[in-house]
């Protein structure tokens, strides 16, 4: 069983809008700001500065929120040809392991990138090399780092008190973008939870995609040679 699964829960429906607004937006937003660059480029001689990277900006985003939502649509691919070998029982509980060690990899994610991302807006990592015991407030913050060439939207000016100590801002801080680091690991941390809790209840069989459309192709093919 593959495709995409409604989440039931508040927590769920507002993860799932989330998700879904952010891809659209970005992608609209990419395509946008790509079609207007190159209209400029090659009718006025003229172009937007920032906007390459802000789009790689937005292609990083939409990558990390791409990781997640393939768990909710069971989109990514695996190589099940020795599990298939097994029965439906033994299949389930390999599922399962695998799915913890999914777990586990989602925690470290998460602890690697909040680790990453902290310094940038003035927040402190936290400690241990491998599970968080604690959080580092000696570690040296990196809040003055800033993007190439992305202006300070005006809007976004009250972040130099919180998290610059009243310094300006030429650029909008490296903070912003790298605020996807966080998002998206807990975000895939989540989607992990959720995906092992279809195998779990009997939704779903792996947590990789399904045969299903190899199947398809091969009863097709059948019904064409019996006609």
């Amino acid at each position: 069983m593959s495709g995409s699964y409604q989440a039931t829960g508040p927590v769920g429906r507002f993860v799932d809008k989330f998700e879904e607004t952010a891809i659209a937006t970005l992608l609209g937003l990419m395509t946008l700001l790509t079609f207007t660059n190159v209209i400029l480029r090659y009718a006025f001689n003229n172009s937007i500065i920032w906007s390459l990277e802000v789009v790689l900006v937005m292609f990083a985003w939409l990558v990390l929120f791409g990781i997640s939502y393939g768990f909710k649509v069971t989109a990514h691919l695996g190589v099940d040809a020795v599990t298939s070998l097994f029965s439906k029982p033994v299949q389930k509980t390999i599922a399962l392991v695998a799915g913890v060690l999914c777990i586990v990899y989602g925690g470290l994610i998460l602890k690697g990138s909040w680790d990453y991302w902290a310094p940038f807006a003035d927040l402190p990592p936290t400690s241990g090399r491998w599970f968080p015991t604690g959080m580092d407030y000696a570690a040296r913050g990196r809040s003055f780092f800033e993007t190439d060439q992305i202006p300070m939207p005006n809007a976004l000016r009250f972040l130099e008190d919180w998290i610059n100590y009243g310094e300006r801002y030429s650029k909008m801080p490296r903070m912003i973008p790298y605020t996807i680091l966080p998002i998206g690991a807990a975000l895939l941390l989540f989607r992990i939870l959720q995906a092992v809790g279809r195998v779990w209840t009997g939704q779903s069989a792996s947590l990789i995609v399904s045969h299903e459309a190899e199947e398809a192709v091969k009863e097709a093919s059948a019904l064409n040679k019996e006609a």
